[in-house]
């Protein structure tokens, strides 16, 4: 290659020849960005519109700001689609799989029937039975649908139509009145949400509302719908609700019924019948509306429903038998453990003896209450077996459930002297052995007798028809406080007695019950018996038994002989002394009244070949009646009870009848007759303790 010899040559810049002070690096016009300034260039003129055309407007800013809005709304309401997707996308993944989804058991329902299968009670967290949506009366789904999700057979558990007419519906209204929730989504909620008002919750009824689609038929969603939902007044279930209401199964329910039944759901407190019957009535007939639109009801239907509402029924006649299903679901946990399902209880109940209990108590109460100072009474009805045909624990279930039949303890006064003369009678004393009626004194107590009479020597019969309580007194003292307690014990008494010589007068307090379950042997020969409602619980289809009562076992307490003449006794007190209120004519019957100190109590105890009957009337707050003793009111109930329940049956005898009717006879021509409850022999009387406290003598 040729070498270049000779001076290096620099580049120039600019036109100019010759080096240049500044180097030559000044930059000139042409080498700025966009060169030198060039003349402009004339925009060729617009083309000519053919003649006869308009020109064309310009878009207005409302034009173009409503096309903007619905453009970019969509693409808004695209994106929030996908957003939404992603969320609920996020919560199905991060929640249990779908293997493991499974829908927890419905609460075990107790069904307590009588002995003849006539509906006690439902009682359980539900308060009635599941129905299976075949065994509905048609209308009741279809009111339900109608009127909560018209599109349930048509959507996948959420329905986005049905949400924006909600949403469409409460714009206009300006608030909430219709919700756009699926009966699917509802369910969801209730079986394994809390109720908190969470957009998390939301979306998570949303997931369990697509799986519960996935898993279960229509159906089969509807079916566990209606026999969960909640329905007011503590009625879970349309079962429950039917009864609660309408006194009846969900399985007969008429049109009305179901269409006021299917209003609930809105807003169960509200819209109850037994809180507005009127506004119940009123979101019934939307219902009915409702299911005419969607053609499940034809014109006529509607017109006849809407002429004949439903009626609901007392509250009287719903809390029948309560507090005999509250007793048994006292026991059932040692009878069946832990329930797995639903169970049927049959029990003794007679369910026209629970009835006529009930009526003629509150008749008794209602007639005679303010008279005597009392608002409240118990009643307790047992067979020979020990089984409890009737038992009534108050005045009124509905107003309180307090359960005095089995629960209360009360003095039961003279009632408690049967006892004393039983024991009497097994320690060699008989009917007619004579005794002393005489003031008594014992470490400065002296009980006295009604207007401080005393009788003298009398037999053994008259002193108990006449209820004195001079001489049960000294019959505690000559055989001894703890004789008549083993014998009361013996018998059925269970409570604690304190042994003192004023038991003589009932002071130890027992309940209804017991007392009335210790009168038993009386009637049925002497064998003791173990009061119980209980008679057999099985599974609701019947095919498992879980408990089922034997029969026998019983012993015999009282020999027959001793039952002939305490029976020949008691019976005198019915025939001619305190209790003549409580005859029952044509029917052989012995028995026992009692009045407990300040009049705070008031009994009568006793029975026929059939049953026997414990009456007990009181105030709970133990305030003294005025001047009730058991001869009085009690006795009367006793007396009416006793009648009505014997009508059309066959006249039986007690046990050792032959004695009681040759006593009766002997002791008829002198006693007087108690007409008025007043001043007589055996009637009730203050006693005073010498230096001691005062003490109720009552017959």
């Amino acid at each position: 290659m040729a070498r270049q010899t000779g001076e290096r040559r620099e580049p120039t810049f600019g036109g100019g020849g010759g080096r240049r002070s500044d180097g030559g690096l000044r930059a000139e016009a042409r080498d700025r960005p966009g060169g030198p300034p060039s003349t402009p260039k004339r925009r060729p003129p617009a083309p000519k519109r053919p003649k006869g055309t308009k020109k064309r407007p310009r878009r207005s800013l409302i034009g173009r700001l409503v096309r903007g809005t619905i453009y970019w709304g969509f693409v808004l309401a695209i994106w929030g689609a996908i957003a939404v997707a992603a969320v609920i996308g996020y919560f199905a993944a991060t929640m249990p799989p779908i293997d493991e989804f499974s829908v927890p058991k419905r609460p075990p329902n107790v069904q307590i029937v009588s002995e003849t299968g006539d509906l006690i009670a439902n009682r359980g967290d539900t308060g009635g039975e599941r129905i299976p949506l075949a065994q509905m009366p048609k209308f009741l789904p279809e009111a339900v649908v109608s009127i909560e999700d018209r599109r349930f057979y048509d959507h996948m558990g959420i329905d986005p139509i049905g949400l924006a007419r909600a949403f469409v519906t409460n714009l206009r209204a300006g608030s909430t009145v219709q919700g756009g929730s699926t009966l699917t989504q509802q369910l969801a909620k209730n079986l394994f949400l809390e109720p908190d008002r969470t957009i998390q919750r939301k979306l998570q009824e949303v997931v369990l509302s697509i799986r519960l689609e996935a898993k279960y038929s229509k159906d089969e969603i509807l079916d566990m719908y209606l026999n969960r939902v909640y329905l007011g007044a503590g009625a879970y279930g349309v079962d429950a609700a039917a009864r609660r209401y309408f006194g009846k199964s969900a399985r007969d329910l008429n049109l009305p019924e179901s269409a006021m039944i299917a209003g609930l759901l809105k807003a169960p407190s509200k819209y109850a019948p037994t809180r507005d019957a009127d506004l119940a009535a009123q979101r019934a007939a939307v219902v009915l509306g409702a299911m005419r639109e969607e053609n499940y009801i034809t014109d006529a239907q509607l017109k006849d429903a809407l002429a004949h509402p439903a009626k609901p029924v007392s509250r009287e006649l719903v809390a029948s038998g309560g507090y005999v299903a509250d007793w048994v679901m006292d026991q059932l946990p040692s009878f069946a453990g832990a329930l797995n399902g639903d169970v049927i209880v049959e029990t003794t109940i007679d369910s026209a003896l629970q009835k006529t209990a009930e009526a003629t108590l509150r008749k008794g109460l209602d007639t005679d209450g303010k008279k005597y100072g009392v608002t409240q009474g118990a009643v307790v009805i047992l067979d020979g077996n020990g089984a409890v045909k009737a038992l009534v624990g108050g005045r009124d279930y509905t107003t309180s459930q307090y359960n005095r039949a089995v629960t209360a303890k009360r003095q039961p006064g003279s009632a408690f002297k049967p006892f004393v003369y039983l024991t009497a009678v097994e320690h060699g004393m008989t009917p007619s052995s004579t005794v002393v009626d005489q003031p008594v004194s014992i470490g400065g107590w002296s009980p006295e007798n009604y207007e401080h009479r005393y009788l003298g020597a009398i037999p053994l019969a008259r002193a108990l028809a006449l209820s004195l309580n001079t001489v049960s007194v000294q019959l505690v003292q000559r055989f001894g406080p703890q004789a008549v307690i083993d014998t009361a014990h013996r018998l059925g008494i269970v409570s604690q007695i304190q042994p003192n010589a004023s038991i003589a007068l009932g002071t130890s307090e027992v309940t209804p019950l017991e007392l009335t379950s210790a009168y038993v042997p009386f009637s049925n020969g002497g064998f003791g018996v173990v009061p119980h409602v209980i008679r057999r619980i099985t599974s609701s289809d019947g095919k498992t038994v879980i408990y089922e009562r034997q029969s026998g076992g019983s012993r015999q307490v009282v020999q027959p002989q001793y039952v002939g003449e305490m029976n020949a006794m008691m019976s005198q007190v019915i025939l001619a002394g305190t209790g003549q209120r409580a005859r029952i004519k044509g029917w052989p019957a012995a028995g026992k009244s009692g009045t407990s100190q300040a009049y705070r109590d008031a009994w009568f105890v006793g029975f026929t070949g059939y049953f026997t009957t414990g009456v007990w009337l009181g105030n709970d707050d133990g305030t003294p009646t005025k001047k009730m003793t058991g001869g009085t009111l009690p006795a009367k109930i006793w007396g009416e009870l006793m009648t009505g329940i014997h009508q059309g049956m066959q006249v039986a005898e007690l046990p050792g009848a032959q004695a009681a009717q040759e006593a009766a006879a002997n002791a008829a021509a002198q006693v007087p007759v108690d007409d008025t409850g007043a001043a007589m022999p055996g009637a009730p009387g203050q006693v005073q303790a010498q230096n001691g406290p005062r003490w109720s003598a009552i017959g």
